[in-house]
């Protein structure tokens, strides 16, 4: 096998341009619904793309792209749930299921509800009484990838509903698509399941003898369109602050956490499950409870304050990988990475800190703009030494200068992140940032792209190859056995948006979501290769 490959990203893009454009036939597949082609695990042929051509887009990505296509969410369902009705009694429902993790989980919990009352998943359009588009608007290429996901929807089986965050723009959805049945806004998952069963009623028990849908098999951690090994737990929904560039409230509201024990319950169901590992997910992770005023529930018996801190112990508790993604700089998040050095939590942090220069930060009213984060880094690193930081940063802001680029180069040449995903600035309606002054003309924000990325590729490259000799833990997420290896990841690597390793010389004993212990005798820009004794 080759060890220079650059199957996965740890730096990537999202561009303003078009959907429509021939430029962007990466991102329109994305948004296919049947295509048997596609892997399973979604994205992977599309991060080779993405390497070699940064001028085409990959729709989220720098936030977690985790499109499923009915062919997918259909693979999925069947290997993960324990819930398999009759062929013959069941309406089949097909979904379409784009943006990040946020929108997967409400998407996993709407096909959840569905198989309890008796609905399949469909695997083509064809085998579908209806088909649910769950659709993101976080910037305009994601708007319109979800509108031709609609209209393909519409075109290929005829009954559709749609929901997510471009569920918000009714209107716009029903201007170009007059055929939607109906339109629900973000995580409105009672709303999509009135509408179902409007449209394809419920199977009846009493008119069909064969009808059984073994509702009690459907375990508590319920269905799940990730891999069995992995799962995402979302805390809580929306986000308090109004950074300039962002619409995320005004589709999905303010801040609005889980109850702690409401939360641990299903982190234990997904552990009894077999999942492995558990990706935290929210809009504002490190803001988790402060709407409850940190309310204390009870859980297992012992009493547990709704706080980041205080989950983040509870989490340690149940003995798998706890990865946390979307952290916000505050201060009190160094106790968390005190817990990570003392091995009790994945030394990982996911925390999108868009830019380095202060005046672009206060133009887009991030939180802990006037921090000192190169400080806070450095302390991080002395607190837990095997630290590994992922981040997003946007480039061509409204007003960027070349001073203030420049602030955001020597920001990451001091900083040294393991991970970086960038995409270039554009306008989202809705969004304050469009009415800002002297936008910056596409081909800086191109250019500017480019020369960031080729910064963190160095960089990148330098900390990999100091991995070289080390002997890590990964968790197996495929086997190829043509090629007799194992694809995995470490602790540094969440899914689909880092690197992975890659473990040679396999035997028939290494299963998927095994953990191996493996020795790094390789390493390209993002991927580190490995061999396994066995």
């Amino acid at each position: 096998m080759s060890k220079t490959s650059t199957k996965s990203l740890n730096t990537t893009i999202t561009t303003s341009q078009p959907a429509s454009t021939p430029t962007d036939s990466t991102l329109k597949d994305t948004a296919t619904v049947f295509n048997p082609a596609k892997p399973t695990i979604a994205q992977d042929s599309q991060a080779d793309t993405n390497q070699s051509n940064p001028a085409k887009a990959s729709h989220h990505r720098a936030n977690h792209n985790q499109n499923r296509s009915v062919t997918q969410s259909s693979d999925l369902t069947t290997a993960n749930a324990t819930a398999a009705m009759p062929v013959s009694a069941a309406p089949k429902v097909g979904f379409v299921s784009l943006g990040c993790p946020k929108a997967l989980v409400d998407s996993e919990r709407i096909i959840t509800e569905l198989s309890r009352d008796g609905y399949q998943v469909a695997s083509d359009y064809e085998g579908a009484d209806l088909v649910v588009v769950n659709t993101c608007g976080f910037i305009e290429s994601a708007v319109q990838e979800s509108l031709d996901a609609i209209g393909e929807a519409i075109s290929k089986n005829g009954k559709v509903i749609v929901t997510g965050c471009l569920g918000k723009e009714a209107d716009k959805i029903r201007e170009m698509h007059p055929a939607v049945l109906a339109v629900t806004g973000a995580h409105a998952y009672d709303e999509v399941i009135t509408a179902v069963s409007k449209h394809v009623p419920k199977p009846n028990s009493s008119k069909d003898e064969d009808y059984d849908p073994k509702i009690d098999l459907i375990n508590e951690a319920g269905i799940k369109l990730t891999p069995s090994h992995y799962a995402y737990l979302k805390i809580s929904e929306g986000c308090n602050h109004r950074c300039t560039f962002c619409i995320i409230p005004s589709l999905r509201g303010d801040l609005d956490s889980r109850p702690i024990d409401n939360v641990m319950n299903e982190a234990l169901a997904l552990k009894n499950a077999g999942v492995k590992e558990l990706l935290i997910i929210s809009q504002d992770t490190s803001a988790y409870g402060l709407d409850l005023k940190y309310k204390t529930s009870f859980w297992n018996g012992m009493p547990l304050k709704s706080k980041f801190y205080d989950l983040c112990q509870a989490l340690n508790g149940l003995g798998i990988w706890v990865r946390l993604h979307y952290v916000y700089p505050y201060p009190h998040v160094d106790k968390v990475v005190e817990l990570m050095g003392e091995k009790k939590l994945l030394p990982y942090l996911d925390i999108p800190f868009q830019h380095a220069s202060h005046r672009i930060l206060k133009a887009m009213k991030r939180p802990a703009h006037s921090e000192n984060t190169l400080a806070r880094i450095k302390a991080w690193r002395d607190i837990c030494p095997d630290i590994v930081i992922r981040s997003t940063f946007v480039v061509g802001f409204p007003g960027e200068t070349e001073e203030d680029f420049q602030c955001l180069l020597d920001w990451l040449v001091e900083a040294r992140l393991d991970r970086v995903g960038a995409f270039t600035y554009s306008e989202v309606e809705g969004a304050v940032a469009n009415d800002l002054p002297d936008h910056v003309p596409e081909e800086i924000k191109k250019s500017r792209y480019e020369r960031l990325m080729a910064l963190q590729q160095e960089i990148s490259a330098q900390k990999l190859q100091e991995k070289i000799g080390k002997t890590l833990m990964v968790l197996v997420d495929e086997i190829d056995s043509d090629e007799g290896i194992a694809i995995c990841r470490s602790y540094a690597d969440a899914p689909e948006i880092d690197g992975h390793v890659y473990v040679d010389d396999i035997n028939a004993g290494v299963k998927v979501g095994q953990f191996l212990t493996v020795t790094i005798d390789e390493a390209s820009e993002y991927d580190l290769f490995a061999s396994y004794k066995g």
